[in-house]
């Protein structure tokens, strides 16, 4: 697996690297459109045309080290695999590092964000996302992706954006003033205060990228009409880094489509941008 962006080789080695992507190519649960195991793969590939400068945020985080991890090969069931995933994270912030986890489905998110719970004790999580994801378990499992944010709330609080697609069991599960639904966004200035004023000092973002409208990211194993624009998504992203410190993330559920690649630079670009915004406030 080639590392992430055409940058000089030395900005991707471990040991001066602050920043390590893990890759997690596992889509054992998913039940509609299957493919998001080829993910991080495409994600990684559509690297190479981003430009290394950020020209937003007028930055070049890339300086900072990003390492691209062997990806987890422990993909029997899901329980292995967040096992797997707990455990390699686990490794990475022992020895200093920011890990982020490229899916794959989303219930890959769920070791990386018990790891993380494990170091910082006060951690939130924000989830930008379609689907509420709170089920108790599905198709005979808790850990499939649609109990993904069930099993992190047994952990520590979340904070959900962009739903738009609940059963009504999970209902119960979903706390009025801390889920934005997608509709209210049009209908409320201030969600986004509301959304960040409900996270605690340090903040895991887990992003599902069928938040976003399909029209922008068709690529998704569960695409959803509705979802949020990418000024939106990139607005909350900043108030969030300016207010809060963002100690890590994932971006999960691209699937891509070899006639379609606009999806796969997309999660790319919003992959960098969120390095560069957590690189250059912590330089």
């Amino acid at each position: 697996m080639e590392y992430f962006l055409d940058m000089p080789a030395q900005f991707a080695e471990y040991g001066p690297a602050r920043y390590v992507l893990l890759p997690v190519p596992y889509d054992g649960t998913s039940t509609y459109v299957k493919g998001a195991d080829k993910g991080p793969q495409a994600l990684i590939d559509a690297s190479d045309s981003i430009e290394l400068y950020d020209v937003e945020e007028e930055f070049e985080v890339y300086r900072q080290g990003i390492h691209t991890a062997a990806a987890v090969t422990e993909l029997d069931s899901p329980e292995q695999m967040v096992q797997a995933v707990q455990k390699r994270v686990q490794g990475y912030l022992q020895e200093g590092k920011m890990a982020v986890v490229l899916g794959g489905e989303h219930s890959v998110s769920i070791g990386s964000i018990y790891a993380y719970r494990e170091k910082y004790p006060n951690l939130s999580v924000l989830q930008l996302d379609a689907h509420a994801d709170m089920r108790e378990e599905y198709h005979d499992s808790p850990y499939n992706h649609a109990c993904v944010m069930k099993r992190v709330k047994e952990r520590c609080p979340v904070v959900q954006v962009g739903i738009r697609s609940v059963c009504i069991e999970e209902l119960p599960e979903l706390d009025p003033q801390s889920t934005v639904y997608a509709h209210q966004m049009h209908l409320e200035k201030g969600w986004m205060e509301r959304a960040v004023s409900h996270l605690t000092e340090d903040v895991y973002i887990t992003i599902d990228l069928d938040a976003l409208d399909p029209s922008l990211l068709p690529s998704t194993g569960t695409p959803y009409p509705g979802g949020m624009e990418w000024r939106q998504v990139l607005d909350l992203l900043e108030l969030v880094n300016s207010r809060k410190r963002i100690v890590g993330f994932d971006v999960v559920e691209l699937c891509p489509n070899p006639h379609e690649k606009s999806s796969d630079v997309l999660a790319a670009v919003l992959l960098y941008r969120i390095l560069s915004k957590i690189g250059k406030k912590r330089p």
